[in-house]
């Protein structure tokens, strides 16, 4: 008869990558949200002025979406407290998706 093991089997991650793409994707997701709803954009706007937030945004939703797999990963490590880790993880997300809001609609929206 085998005997079970009382070793802890590894769990499945996210990827870095994969973090990232579900980073950016919600990100152009919520820039997408403010955009599209313009219908008269001003006109010292210039003609390609929602390129710039589609652009940063996900950049910046990438980065937190990074940072949110790197403190998961320390918190799986024992490295930090798994609940500061993630709770850590989701508060720099979020701030990050805001900073990408700011810094993607400077000028335009935001103003």
């Amino acid at each position: 008869m085998k005997e079970k093991s009382n070793i802890e089997q590894p769990q499945k991650r996210f990827s870095p990558a994969k973090s990232i793409v579900i980073g950016a994707v919600i990100g152009l997701i919520l820039i997408s949200l403010f955009v599209f709803e313009v219908d008269k954009p001003k006109a010292e706007w210039g003609n390609f002025w929602k390129v710039r937030p589609l652009i940063i945004e996900p950049i910046a939703g990438a980065i937190g979406g990074l940072f949110f797999y790197f403190m998961n990963y320390m918190g799986s490590k024992g490295a930090v407290n798994k609940t500061m880790a993630f709770v850590l993880g989701i508060v720099v997300f979020f701030m990050m998706l805001w900073l990408g809001i700011v810094a993607g609609l400077h000028n335009t929206m935001w103003n």
